[in-house]
């Protein structure tokens, strides 16, 4: 389906047909952007309201800047999908997030224009701030760096870390604050409420309308315009509360707050601050979803609602003749309710993504156990390990790929002190159309090799809730305890079973059989089950073992394989250098056996988005890869 773009939209296929516009089309660019976006959106899907509320910034942004000279970096990814529609991929963009189509983020090497990889938050400082650093010290005074940084992002630790190395740099840096009390949750802590107080504040409105008469008059005095800085400062400190800022407190100026959705006076203000040197904030206030009426009003919803009518606002779900299973992440939610009314000691902690780890369950059933800490995954670990010096037992909720900003976390606060907290970690393995700043690639390589850590991974819900079941029971109550589990549905359509322990290390046995023995951990091994079957019929009967714990490892089902067969296979949807396979093949060395072992999983390189299926099957750990693998090796045998 050809989905065509508005008059003036047709025409501009870089930053610079844009800047042959008067300022009077500029509000017809915005109009004509935001339509052309829930046009491709609603056919194709994607990341959604994140993108409408920055359409008048994107507009502004690459119309006052020289991009991709001066560098403009996002934060996050979401927000970009005007940026990349104006330089140069508005034909292609309808392959957004589609396998061998165009990242849903900025990526480098897709574009010049984009200049940092943000498939993850509260980076954009930091990485705009070292541009800047690089430019001064190569004398290129005139280069812009700008940082546009979503408020729900500016929860992240980081992004305070890069603003207080920012305040005494003295570079050509602008930070733009998009302030919608949104990430993809609304926005939680104490930020969000100073935000609040600053945008409804009379006194710093007040301030607001005496900055920008001021920066009205900086095109008249040319280039003694750094004259009356003092003259901006003075009228914004005269002003504050209390006459205190935290940005300012920070040594960054501090302009704003101001309308978002004003192109015309947002371009006016952006050509102003070039003229300011120094680090500097710009505080924007932006309603996310704006322009499409259900997107602002339901915004968490409207964040990546998959296809839709957009006329009717009807979000189009798949029909099924049979009950279908539920997400894993629905799984884990409703069990932790159910584990909760009975065991006093768990409390439930996730950051900023309630909603998509179904914590908000608890949050809803039980608010004074359950927490998001917003978009801060060290703080989330460290806290978790506070409640579990107190004799509680956390359950804390982060997405396999952002687990990896914890490490550090995990490995002094709560495996060096031996603290009982249990790791949920969603969206294990490849995520799917977010690409590989979001696939959980490698958390069973570096978990591994911590002491005090179990690492589990369930094969489908039942077990899932008998790994959480598992994990809180008292003789469990040490050290870390990861349950690993993928983006999406299950396989059990009836999967409310009564929960049971499971013996810490200890696999099972699928299906008996000879010659080829299949090793497998968590829902992959589900596609060996399809491999059995499909080789059954083939003549072949290969033995398959869901071996359930990465560490430990189920020593007695491995000396049962490793005594019967000489040839296995190992399969994961984590990497394979460092992953579950090699965990088996150092098992069988440390264990003097002797097999051929070809592992299947994630192999060294950066993988690309797309489907789960399409991306197994490019690593070769889909169905038909196991079962042509395992086939060759049993002919081997019989040869």
């Amino acid at each position: 389906m050809q989905i065509k773009p508005g008059e003036l939209l047709a025409n501009i296929n870089s930053p610079e047909d844009l800047k042959k516009l008067d300022r009077s089309q500029l509000v017809q660019v915005c109009d004509e952007l935001r339509q052309y976006i829930i046009d491709v959106v609603s056919v194709y899907g994607g990341h959604f309201g994140a993108s409408l509320g920055v359409v008048e910034l994107t507009v502004a942004l690459h119309y006052i800047f020289n991009t991709p000279e001066d560098q403009l970096v996002w934060d996050v990814g979401h927000q970009a999908y005007g940026h990349k529609i104006l330089t140069g991929r508005r034909d292609v963009f309808h392959t957004n997030r589609m396998y061998k189509g165009i990242s849903g983020f900025p990526k480098r090497k897709e574009s010049i224009y984009d200049t940092f990889g943000v498939g993850h938050s509260s980076t954009s400082i930091s990485a705009a701030l070292g541009m800047a650093v690089a430019s001064k010290y190569k004398g290129e005074k005139q280069k812009q760096h700008i940082a546009v940084i979503g408020d729900g992002a500016m929860t992240g630790g980081m992004a305070f870390e890069a603003m207080n190395h920012a305040g005494v740099s003295d570079s050509n840096l602008i930070i733009i604050l998009n302030d919608n009390c949104m990430s993809i949750d609304p926005n939680v802590g104490a930020l969000k409420e100073y935000l609040t107080d600053i945008t409804t504040s009379h006194t710093y409105n007040k301030a607001k309308d005496e900055v920008w008469n001021i920066l009205g008059k900086l095109s008249k005095f040319g280039t003694s315009a750094q004259e009356i800085i003092s003259k901006v400062e003075g009228a914004i400190k005269s002003a504050m509360l209390k006459n205190s800022n935290l940005f300012e407190s920070l040594n960054l100026r501090y302009f704003g707050p101001v309308d978002g959705h004003d192109v015309n006076h947002l371009a006016h203000v952006l050509e102003d601050l070039k003229d300011i040197p120094g680090p500097k904030i710009l505080h924007c206030v932006t309603v996310k979803g704006k322009g499409y009426a259900l997107a602002e009003k339901d915004q968490t919803k409207w964040h990546a609602p998959g296809l839709f009518d957009k006329v009717t606002g009807e979000i189009y779900k798949k029909t099924y003749n049979t009950p279908q299973p539920p997400k894993y992440q629905d799984v884990f939610g409703h069990t932790l309710v159910e584990l909760a009314a009975e065991n006093d000691r768990i409390m439930g902690v996730t950051p900023a993504m309630p909603s998509g780890s179904s914590l908000n369950i608890m949050m809803k059933e039980m608010p004074d156990r359950a927490f998001d800490v917003g978009i801060a995954e060290q703080h989330a670990v460290t806290f978790s390990a506070g409640l579990a010096t107190q004799g509680l037992l956390p359950f804390c909720n982060i997405y396999s790929t952002f687990m990896q900003r914890a490490f550090d976390q995990v490995v002094h606060d709560v495996a060096i002190q031996n603290l009982p907290v249990v790791l949920c970690l969603d969206r294990a393995g490849f995520a799917g159309a977010d690409g590989p700043t979001h696939h959980g690639a490698y958390d069973i390589a570096y978990f591994r090799c911590i002491p005090n850590m179990t690492i589990s991974a369930p094969m489908n819900e039942e077990e899932l809730r008998n790994l959480m079941y598992t994990s809180q029971l008292d003789d469990n109550a040490n050290g870390g305890f990861v349950i690993r589990y993928p983006r999406g549905n299950g396989v059990m359509p009836e999967w409310k079973t009564p929960m049971r322990a499971i013996p810490v290390g200890q696999g099972r046995i699928i299906k008996e059989g000879e010659d080829v023995a299949i090793l497998t951990i968590g829902h992959i091994g589900n596609y060996a089950v399809e491999a059995c079957t499909s080789l059954v019929k083939e003549g072949l009967n290969p033995a398959h073992y869901d071996m359930r714990f990465v560490k430990p490892l189920d020593s007695a089902l491995l000396h049962e394989v490793f005594k019967k067969f000489k040839k296995v296979v190992t399969v994961e949807d984590g990497c394979l250098m460092g992953g579950f396979g090699s965990a088996v093949i150092e098992w069988m060395a440390d264990h003097g056996y002797s097999a051929e072992v070809k592992r299947l999983g994630i192999p060294d390189e950066v993988i690309e988005h797309g489907e789960q299926i399409e991306l197994h099957r490019e690593c070769g750990f889909d169905p038909e890869s196991i079962a042509a693998t395992v086939k060759q090796m049993a002919e081997a045998v019989k040869a």
